[in-house]
């Protein structure tokens, strides 16, 4: 549902006195025309470890933020305790649909050597809608096991099926490194080929694999963790139905109308998978002027769900402008969302007046939009009254104006001292 909206615009007169052969000059500028308990927030893994990551160097693990109740909840900010942490691609507002998830990566890039603890927090509109995810990690000057490669992933998996990926553990010190297990994290995934705990020598290395069987539809982020020397592999793997999904927008098209040039305006759309899961990674707008918000990429959406996003319009000057925006995804189709605003300029007019000088039979208007430029005539003859509405002003722009008067004879006195019109 659109939310109404209101714009109140208020008349401002000025009076500014402008010597003009003994009259007054003064102008107007106008513009014409002129209850219920909130859902919560989970997020899985609850906890975020990184292990050991060399100093300067970035490790990426994905955490699923899933709203477990009855109404959506808009995530406005995203906040860190410690600088090592980030979640750099959050684009908020971030709309997490009732019953629905959405992926989102956070970052740990360690200064220093040694252990480095945070929490990341999600925020809504109210305490109840907020997350607090515990992250930990370790900076080191190098890693005693490294993993080849550092991490792992399975791409699309049939839901049911299972994918195997092999990996390497490298001993690089001299020293004998005892690994006493590995933890996998995240749903479907799972190590063979190793038993543990073990001793690798000095520049030894051992082979083993990671499995991945999804039981349901979407992206999945895991890790896998290696106690004794604390390294970790970020795991991710998409479940895959067995037909490619079909993604559907509603409504077809949006139309805003009369929007103030500047300004931003806000319109629904909800986007729906049938057929098969949907895994959206971008979207893309033919025109500037539109922008989707409250998505976070990659998103998945369950074969008979849908998500509810905004569409903004900002236009930038007077007119229509059309646009269009697209999806791309696993999807089988590629729906289109048809895009019309009307962007509208404020009219304005700058009303003058002066006093009658009784030497005068006339008087010219002069204007330009600098003190010390050219002044050109505005006004198309000679003008008998003591008033003049200049309607050819245009927003955001600084005028000068000055005057002069005609004598019965003809003669044109010199230009007024310049008069300042800021138009808003």
């Amino acid at each position: 549902m659109r939310l109404p909206q209101s714009l109140t615009r208020h008349l401002s007169v000025l009076f500014v006195h402008l010597p003009i052969i003994g009259a007054l000059l003064i102008f107007a500028l106008a513009p014409a025309n002129a209850a219920t308990g909130a859902p919560q927030l989970t997020a899985s893994p609850s906890i975020l470890r990184f292990g050991g990551v060399d100093v300067g160097q970035t490790e990426t693990l994905i955490v699923a933020v899933t709203n477990g109740g009855s109404k959506s909840i808009t995530l406005s900010e995203v906040s860190v305790t410690d600088a090592a942490f980030a979640a750099p691609n959050v684009s908020l507002p971030l709309v997490v649909p009732a019953g629905q998830s959405v992926d989102v990566s956070v970052t740990f890039t360690p200064k220093t050597t040694g252990w480095t603890g945070g929490v990341v927090k999600f925020s809504g509109s109210s305490s109840t809608s907020t997350l607090s995810v515990q992250t930990g990690g370790s900076g080191v000057d190098s890693q005693a096991v490294t993993a080849s490669p550092s991490t792992l992933s399975f791409g699309q998996v049939p839901v049911g099926g299972s994918s195997s990926l092999p990996l390497v553990l490298t001993n690089e010190r001299k020293w004998q490194v005892k690994i006493t297990a590995l933890q996998a994290s995240g749903s479907g995934f799972s190590v063979s080929g190793v038993t543990f705990p073990l001793i690798l020598n000095g520049r030894q290395s051992v082979a083993l694999n990671v499995n991945y069987t999804p039981q349901s539809a979407g992206l999945i982020g895991g890790s896998l963790f290696i106690s004794g020397p604390g390294v970790n592999i970020p795991l991710t793997g998409t479940g895959a139905t067995s037909g490619a999904g079909k993604l559907s927008i509603s409504p077809a098209s949006l139309n805003y109308s009369s929007v103030p040039v500047g300004t931003t305006d806000t319109l629904p759309i909800t986007v729906s998978a049938a057929g098969g899961s949907v895994t959206i990674s971008s979207d893309s707008s033919t025109s500037s002027q539109f922008a989707l918000t409250g998505a976070s990429f990659p998103l998945t959406i369950p074969s008979g769900s849908s998500m509810s996003f905004s569409v903004a319009f900002t236009p930038q000057n007077s007119g229509t402008v059309s646009g269009s925006l697209s999806f791309a995804s696993t999807a089988s189709n590629s729906p289109k969302e048809s895009l019309t605003g009307v962007g509208t300029a404020t009219p304005y007019t700058v009303n003058l007046s002066w006093n009658q000088s009784s030497a005068a039979v006339g008087y010219n208007v002069y204007r330009s939009t600098s003190s010390t430029g050219s002044f050109a005539k505005i006004n198309p003859a000679l003008d008998s009254n003591t008033a003049y509405s200049d309607s050819t002003v245009t927003a955001s722009t600084t005028y000068y104006y000055a005057a002069t008067t005609v004598s019965s004879s003809g003669v044109e006195s010199s230009l007024s001292a310049p008069l300042k019109v800021a138009v808003p």
